[in-house]
This record gives C-alpha cells, structure tokens and sequence, in this order.
C-alpha cells in the first residue's frame, strides 16, 4: 500500500558525549522515509528545501525507493537547519540554532500521482500546515498518523486540536502527553487525548519504549537496552516510519497488527541511535532487522506456569 510522509527535510548540527558532526542531512520526513523504505515500495515525499541541498543527498533517497517528486526546491533559498547539544545523560538537549528558512513558508503541494494514498504520516511541523495536507487529499486515507511536539501545544493548541479531530492515530512523548492532557498518569492521560480525536495514541517514553492505547486497551513495547547511543537524534521519526512502514507493507490496521508494528518501529530507533544522524539507517538489510526483532521478541516473551 503506499505511503505519503510530509515534514521536514533538513541540515542538522549535532553535538554528543560520542563526538560532534558539521551539516549532515536531517528532518522528520528524512528519517520517516528512509526507515519506511525498509518495508513499503511506494514510499512518497512532500517537503520542501533549498538550492542549498545537495543532488547527492536527494539521490540518497531516491536509492531508498523515496519517490521524491513532492520534494520543492527553492533554488534562492536555504534549506531548514537545526543545530543541538546532548547532555550526558543523552535525553537532554540544548537548542543553539533553529533556522527555519523554506520552512517558514511551506506550502504543501501533493502530486496528483499521490492522491490516493492509503496511509498518510505527518511528520512533526506547523498544525495548520499539517490540517492543510489532509484537506489537499481528494480520498481520505486508511490511516492518518501524526506527529507534534510540545512546541505547538504551548504557542498553537486550538490549531493542534483542530487537525487532531481529522486523524487516527498520534504518536507523542510521555512529556508531551502530560502537557496535552494536564494528567500526570499516562493512562488517564491517553483517555484525555484520545477523546480529542485520535482512535489510537503511542505514548513513547525513549530509552523505556513505549505505550499503545486503543478504546480500553494498551500495549507495552519495551525499549532495547544498547551498550552505547551516539545519537538520539530521529530516534522517534525513525520509529514512526518503521511502525507506519510496516502497516503500510501489510495493509493491516488492526490492534494486533499494530502491536507487531510498534516492535519494527522500535527496533528502527534502536539502529538510528548506534551512529551519527542517518548512517545507520541508510545500510541495513533484512536480516539484521529480523534479527533485532528477534531481539526484541526474546525481550519481552516468558511463561508462567
């Protein structure tokens, strides 16, 4: 079934205990992409970025099975940067530089060769923008899943919630959850949030994993504890494109279904944190995300007698 994934495309500076790197490519959408094209064949973008951006770097996709043809290049602009700093601990981060650029004025065009698209990822930008994808599109998808950020809760909630009554399912942090809802307790906290709109809500909680909440039921996915993370960065983009990839790929929206997802998105997070930026995700093969998987499995499986 094919998949839509509108975001960011960007340049990242990064910053970790591990080391520090110059511009490399970045973004919600690059992330959600190339983990997804480990599972969907067709895998479309819409982002925007400027004459800045690299031939190399869209190629990079496009080798992934990314159809790129929603990516808008402004030839007299510069491309979306973010620049941030790690903590030790590696869950805390310092902002230095946000440069929005294109991004300011992105304007969502969707080819007439994604309409009809059966799953739809919005990744984490501007509500409005995020509404106006969903209004562009002539069928409503199977599936539309969303990712925001504490951010647009605190300067653009009546938008947020707006385009959070036009999707199924939302993926956020434990962090942002509380702050949308005004609960402490995640699971009074899903209720909250999924009575705004949402059928379906993951509640990821990072190096713990995460939640998934449907009507009265809730699904535990843990995280894979690694001997070393270089990069946090698109850990939970890297997620959402396994998860949303993998449905996708099996046409199968069913709680169950969704189950086996959340553990291929985790297990894409897993590889996305062993390097720098996208190196880990753009050499995988099959067999070592089976493996992981696997891994996972082993994890969380045991029997009572």
């Amino acid at each position: 079934m094919s998949l839509l994934t509108v975001g960011s495309v960007a340049f990242d500076a990064l910053e970790t205990p591990f080391g520090k790197t110059d511009k490399i490519i970045g973004g919600a959408a690059t992330y959600i992409t190339l983990a997804a094209s480990y599972f969907t064949q067709q895998n479309n973008l819409v982002a925007v970025v400027g004459g800045d951006f690299p031939k190399e770097m869209i190629g990079l996709l496009e080798e992934h099975g990314v159809d790129t043809k929603g990516l808008e290049i402004v030839q007299d602009g510069k491309t979306f940067f973010w620049s941030g700093k790690y903590h030790e601990d590696m869950n805390t981060r310092d902002t230095l530089i946000t440069e929005l650029n294109v991004m300011e004025h992105f304007d969502p065009i969707i080819p007439d060769s994604y309409q009809g698209t059966e799953f739809l990822m919005l990744g984490n930008t501007v509500p409005a923008t995020q509404k106006l994808v969903i209004e562009r599109l002539a069928k409503r998808p199977k599936l539309i899943m969303l990712d925001t950020m504490n951010l647009w809760m605190n300067i653009a909630l009546d938008d947020l919630k707006s385009v959070l009554k036009l999707v199924d399912l939302l993926t956020i942090n434990d962090e942002e959850a509380r702050l949308l809802s005004g609960e402490y307790s995640l699971r009074k906290a899903a209720k909250k949030i999924m009575a705004m709109g949402p059928k379906t809500l993951i509640i990821k909680k990072g190096e713990h994993g995460a939640l998934l909440f449907q009507e009265d039921r809730i699904f535990f996915a843990p995280a894979l504890p690694l001997e070393e993370v270089f990069d946090p960065t698109g850990a939970g983009d890297s997620f959402a494109g396994g998860f949303i990839g993998y449905l996708a790929a099996t046409n199968d929206v069913s709680f169950e279904n969704m189950k086996r997802a959340i553990i291929y998105g985790s297990a894409m997070a897993s590889f996305c944190v062993e390097k720098f930026g996208t190196e880990r995700l753009v050499n995988l093969s099959k067999e070592e995300i089976n493996a992981r998987v696997q891994e996972f499995v082993k994890l969380a499986s045991f029997e009572i007698q």
